[in-house]
């Protein structure tokens, strides 16, 4: 018998190193839904610059702009939670092709306001509510369907790859929409937006039937409840210590609100500072994305997410010791690394060790707690800095996530034993 091909050993480094792009070269749809997905969310944080631009343009005021976020948010966390239900009831592709063509249609309903002058700031607040009812209901969807494309041992490949879509578009995407609206106006920005969903509406609609499992086509479902899924999750310690473990992060030590005074008082900058220091912790978090190949061989998820938590309130206490910028931006930068491994191995427990009937519920709650709780943070950093100072909120921020997420592995010792190999709830 003829000696087996020998991979190249550059290719054997390359492929422990970069992302694993294993998920992509074997199932076609999930490679269609990844790219569909990418796309479109480029045009989302474009359209969320345009909407911001065009609402100070109107009111020329800071407040309203703000407001932007809380339309946003509160739409996000109320119908988080029963969009994960309904993903538990219904035909999954269905309800992600739905929800997908609503933001299509608000995309262009914005895009047709913007060429007819319709510039009303009550009618911008309207669309962005409704962009988020729409998100709210095709996340859950859409993340309880890539274990049924994916073999559990390419989820954590799956979800690096899912890290680079939101980390990357969050970053192209701004840029991209700048630059449109400078150039072309706002009605570009949305149209270009609108076009960008053609991707995921495509993806999704060459998906099979989605349906959870147990459900008999033709036969009605009983509808989902939320209050179940939260009784399951109150019997699963190590579901409820990934979302504990992200509120550490999250909550205690998620210095953003504090930027623009830390920029002024520590750095003696500007508004360019303050885009330096919000940018880097992203440019991280891509970058552990991008170099993430060898996160598919540790087993033990639960340990790994906590040292990776205790490694950002780590990071962000150091930062809050510097006072030189390009250190601090690397700490920040190494923060976002940490935030990327922790998230990897979260999104995976939450889909390995949950049974497919509730994946959609748990998916709502992570939906409500990645939105909620770094606005909670801010409010506590920005809080203590008024308080005492910027210095006392970082450092203290850091440290007190650090012990917090200590305390929890001592009262919860089994997660730190969780294996991949045999998900335990």
């Amino acid at each position: 018998m003829p000696p087996l091909p020998v991979e190249p050993q550059g290719s054997v480094t390359k492929r422990r190193i970069l992302a694993d792009l294993t998920p992509l070269r074997t199932s076609v749809d999930y490679r269609r839904l990844w790219f569909g997905n990418t796309i479109s969310w480029i045009g989302q944080a474009m359209t969320a610059l345009a909407v911001s631009l065009q609402v100070y343009d109107i009111t020329h005021s800071s407040f309203a702009v703000g407001l932007v976020g809380l339309f946003s948010l509160v739409p996000l966390v109320v119908f988080g939670l029963y969009g994960g239900a309904i993903a538990d009831t219904v035909d999954r592709r269905k309800l992600g092709l739905c929800s997908s063509l609503g933001s299509c249609a608000l995309s262009l309903g914005l895009a047709s306001a913007a060429f007819a002058g319709f510039h009303h700031v009550w009618f911008l607040y309207s669309v962005v509510a409704l962009q988020a009812v729409c998100g709210a209901l095709n996340s859950p969807a859409r993340s309880s369907m890539i274990p049924r494309l994916l073999p559990p041992e390419q989820l954590p490949a799956a979800n690096a790859l899912s890290s680079i879509t939101t980390t990357g578009g969050a970053m192209l995407g701004p840029m991209l929409g700048g630059l449109i609206v400078g150039l072309w106006g706002y009605q570009a920005a949305y149209t270009v937006d609108a076009v960008a969903f053609s991707a995921s509406l495509y993806a999704m609609w060459r998906l099979p039937a989605m349906r959870p499992e147990g459900a008999v086509e033709g036969v009605p479902r009983k509808r989902a409840s939320v209050l179940d899924g939260l009784r399951f999750l109150a019997t699963r310690p190590n579901l409820r210590m990934t979302f504990f473990t992200d509120m550490c992060a999250m909550v205690l030590a998620h210095p953003r609100a504090l930027f623009p005074a830390v920029a002024v008082v520590w750095f003696g900058g500007d508004a360019k500072t303050v885009g330096l220091l919000v940018a880097a912790p992203a440019v991280g978090a891509l970058l552990g994305a991008v170099f993430s190949g060898w996160l598919g061989r540790v087993r033990r998820h639960g340990l790994a997410i906590l040292l990776a938590v205790a490694g950002w309130g780590t990071a962000i206490a150091v930062f809050g010791l510097t006072r030189n910028l390009w250190l601090g931006l690397f700490f920040l930068a190494l923060a976002g690394c940490a935030d990327t491994i922790s998230m990897v191995f979260r999104s995976t427990m939450l889909q390995a060790a949950v049974p497919d009937e509730m994946r959609g519920r748990l998916q709502g709650v992570f939906i409500v707690v990645v939105a909620g709780g770094p606005r909670l943070g801010d409010f506590i950093a920005g809080s203590v800095g008024d308080l005492g100072s910027p210095g006392l909120a970082v450092v203290g921020g850091g440290i007190a996530c650090v012990v917090a997420v200590g305390l929890l592995a001592l009262r919860w010792r089994r997660f730190a034993r969780y294996d991949a190999g045999a998900p335990e709830a």
